[in-house]
Order: C-alpha cells, then structure tokens, then sequence
C-alpha cells in the first residue's frame, strides 16, 4: 500500500500537471471504484482544480464549488499520466480523469477491486474521510507521544493504525522501528520516555528522508507503475528477510502473519532474540529457534 511518502510524491506530481486546469470529463471503468452517490460524479465535471493534499494515505483533489474527489489507493492502486487522448493501460484501469493537459489515470493491478473514489461536498464532508491520526511530520513530540500511549499495544500496531499516526504503514513501520532500535513487538506502556522521543525522531527522520529522495528521484518525471513500492531495493529491513543488517550484519529476520510480514534485526531491535512467528513457532514448538545463535547452530 502506498504510504506517506509516496502519496506526497504522488501529490506532488499531479499538482504539478494539473493545478489550475480544468477537469473536462471522469470516465469511470468499472462502477465498483464510485462509493459515493451524493454528489454525483458529474458534479465535478468542467471545475478547476484547486488543490491536491494528502489526507492519511488519501489522495485528495480540490475543485471549484468547495467539490473534492477522494482517493485511496489501497494495496495495488496506483496512477498513470498520460497524454489526452491516449489509450489507458487495459483491464487495469479503473478510470481516467481528463484534464486540460493530459489524463490521469487510476489502475489497480488486483483482482480484488480495493481502491476506492467518494465524491464530497464541503470541509465538513471531507473531514469525515480523516481517521484522525497524528500527522508524524506536522504534530510535535506531545501529540505523537499522547497518540502512541492511548492504548496499549505493539509498537508495530500503533504506528500502523490511521486512528493513532497518518499515512504510515506495513513497509515504513518496519524501517522507522529499525531506525529507533526498537522491537516492533515491544508494548507501548514499556516505553520508557526516551524510547519514546527516539521513536519520534525515527519516524520524522525516515518519512522526510524517503519523502526528500522520491521527490529528487522523480523530479523530471512522473513515477510509473513499478515506481511506488513497498519493496526498495535501499531499504534496510523491510523486504529483507536473509539479507545482512546495514547496521550490524547478522540476517533480517521476520514475522510472518495473513498476507503481510514484518522485518526486523533481532541484534539491533531485540538484544539478539528471535521474536515468535505466529504460524512456525508453533509448528516447531521446542524447535523453535530463541536467538541467533540458535540459527546459527
């Protein structure tokens, strides 16, 4: 799922192509992408575009008469810009918003149809699109760290719930915990205060980071659809699971749960202990390894 700082790069990128146009006609191509009725898709038609933001992992166009179109992309969503006029990319294509200058074109290359647009009218109706989380780049270290304490549970949970943090997940969860040296299964109510603040820093430190180099990686052109990823070759943990640690070179390891996974260092996030995986730590039962020298062994 695109996350933080992909969406800014998407953001970006179609305010760059589109800001001041006018959108000239939404061809919708499958009726499973329109979650909203009132008001009608055609309300948009022929009113310029004011503003793109972002809001959590949402992608948010502004138009004339207080109008927005509401994005999310999900697992597989992704965009496209295209010259007008040009054939969208097949049965992925899930509908073109026609601009002045060009096509954008939303694809979602799943047979789950996950990503969703919902038209509203109003502040009011676009706030109740906000889960409410924490913005980790604008909120100050006493909202982030408010947000983090209201329950109790795994680091790994609390950075990656919308309601707690905005637009962070699966794959920034893993190298922002990284980053901090925390294990992502350590519970919220035994972070000691400066665990916290360290935690804090991580999450701006990575978010801008990889926000600052997609933005420079991308500065001349508009990312395509093998562009935004939750798998990048210069991640350290995430995606890495056998690779060396960049910090300390023993192997990535991972938790595997339903479709997702998460990575980590046992070495620099555990004090050298395996966590337990769901699914093989109990198959293997006293097998299973505890450290890594257990694997090694």
């Amino acid at each position: 799922m695109p996350e933080l700082p992909d969406v800014e790069l998407y953001v970006s990128k179609i305010k760059e192509r589109t800001l001041g146009t006018t959108l000239l006609r939404t061809g919708l191509k499958t009726p499973f992408l329109l979650r909203s009725t009132d008001p009608p898709v055609t309300a948009v038609q022929g009113k310029a575009l004011r503003d793109v933001t972002r809001l959590g992992k949402r992608i948010v166009l502004g138009f004339d008469g207080d109008l927005f179109f509401v994005i999310h992309l999900m697992i597989a969503g992704r965009f496209q810009w295209k010259a007008s006029g040009s054939r969208p990319p097949g049965r992925i294509t899930l509908a073109v918003f026609s601009f002045d200058h060009g096509d954008l074109v939303l694809t979602e290359a799943s047979k789950k149809r996950r990503a969703s647009l919902h038209v509203v009218q109003g502040q009011e109706g676009l706030v109740a699109h906000d889960p409410g989380g924490v913005d980790p780049l604008l909120g100050p270290f006493a909202a982030f760290s408010t947000a983090l304490h209201l329950q109790n549970r795994t680091l790994k949970r609390a950075l990656t719930d919308p309601k707690t943090l905005s637009g962070i997940g699966n794959a920034y969860s893993d190298e922002i915990l990284w980053a901090a040296g925390l294990s992502p299964l350590r519970l919220t109510s035994h972070l000691t205060d400066e665990e916290t603040r360290r935690l804090w820093e991580a999450t701006r430190t990575t978010l801008t980071a990889w926000k600052d180099r997609l933005s420079e990686d991308f500065k001349d052109k508009f990312p395509g659809p093998g562009d935004v990823t939750a798998f990048r070759p210069d991640f350290a943990v995430h995606g890495k699971f056998g690779a060396p640690c960049p910090k300390c070179g023993h192997k990535v390891q991972r938790i595997v749960y339903a479709e997702n996974e998460t990575n980590y260092c046992a070495a620099c996030q555990n004090e050298g202990r395996l966590l337990a995986d769901r699914a093989l730590s109990r198959l293997l039962k006293s097998d299973w390894p505890r450290t890594l020298e257990d694997t090694e062994s």
